[in-house]
């Protein structure tokens, strides 16, 4: 049975999304990543699975290391299903602008 797994369960963990902001300024080994965390190397290789599995994240083969890196795509769909309620909450920010100056002037 293959487990589907979605880019949102992949960021819903807090070690991943640490991940994530890692590899999104360079490329890391799961050595050189775990390091940055209070796991096991294991544990790491399991969350770059997920992430791997979710396409959030590619792997490259360099010589006899494997360097994960975040692919952008990806998260650009987060982007675009967030900014939906960015727009919702900004509306919601300028209509209360708005009445606060009214309450100003009065």
């Amino acid at each position: 049975m293959e487990i589907r797994r979605d880019i949102f369960q992949a960021i819903a963990d807090p070690t991943r999304r640490g991940i994530i902001a890692l590899i999104a300024l360079q490329a890391m080994t799961p050595n050189s990543l775990a390091a940055h965390f209070d796991t096991t190397r294991q544990a790491v290789s399991k969350h770059l699975r997920i992430l791997t599995e979710c396409e959030l994240v590619t792997q490259k083969q360099k010589g006899r290391e494997i360097y994960y890196q975040l692919e952008l795509n990806k998260m650009k769909e987060i982007d675009n299903w967030l900014a939906q309620f960015r727009k919702i909450w900004e509306d919601r920010f300028d209509n209360l602008d708005q009445l606060l100056a009214k309450m100003q002037k009065k």
